[in-house]
């Protein structure tokens, strides 16, 4: 899903680029400052899939995770065969190990990022896949793996940042909803 949405936006901004691009050609004076731009284009769709909790190919999914630690089982048909059916019946009988959620920070802290730990409790309970602060919620937010057992909505976590420890939050997906 991320990834379609994803190429989707990547299509628009080339068909929009092939307008704006000789203007900032002129404006940025060099390719070394136009691929900047295109840079923080890149940053800011990074910024906002993981406010609306688009897991990304490579960070939140990957080989070693399946599909129902990343809450993505609804698009898994357990009835077809396919490879490593086997292990996702397994993980599905005896439940995930460990579950994506997505967390904010409760006040002020450096931005989490990816394989920072987790903890409650003073245990070690995950590590963050993706994190970043968002510029909409102006707060430090994030993606992590942690263990069954601590995936609810409201379990308190700490964040250990350069040493020192943050409070989070889980919170419910998306973490970004359009004012009405």
């Amino acid at each position: 899903l991320a990834r379609a949405e994803s190429a989707r936006l990547d299509s628009k901004l080339r068909t929009c680029g092939k307008h704006v691009l000789p203007k900032f050609r002129r404006d940025f004076r060099g390719k070394e400052n136009l691929e900047a731009v295109f840079a923080s284009v890149a940053g800011a769709r990074d910024t906002l899939r993981l406010e609306m909790c688009y897991p990304l190919n490579g960070s939140d999914l990957s080989p070693e995770r399946n599909p129902l630690e990343a809450g993505l089982g609804f698009f898994v048909d357990l009835e077809t065969k396919f490879i490593r059916r086997e292990k996702l019946l397994e993980t599905k009988a005896n439940g995930a190990r460990e579950r994506l959620v997505a967390f904010k920070m409760n006040g002020k802290s450096p931005p989490p990022r990816p394989h920072y730990a987790l903890f409650n409790d003073g245990e070690r309970v995950g590590e963050i896949s993706s994190g970043t602060l968002s510029p909409s919620l102006n707060i430090g937010i994030g993606m992590a793996y942690v263990s069954a057992a601590c995936a609810k909505l409201g379990t308190p976590l700490e964040v250990e940042i350069r040493g020192q420890r943050f409070r989070a939050t889980i919170e419910k997906k998306p973490l970004y909803k359009k004012q009405t």
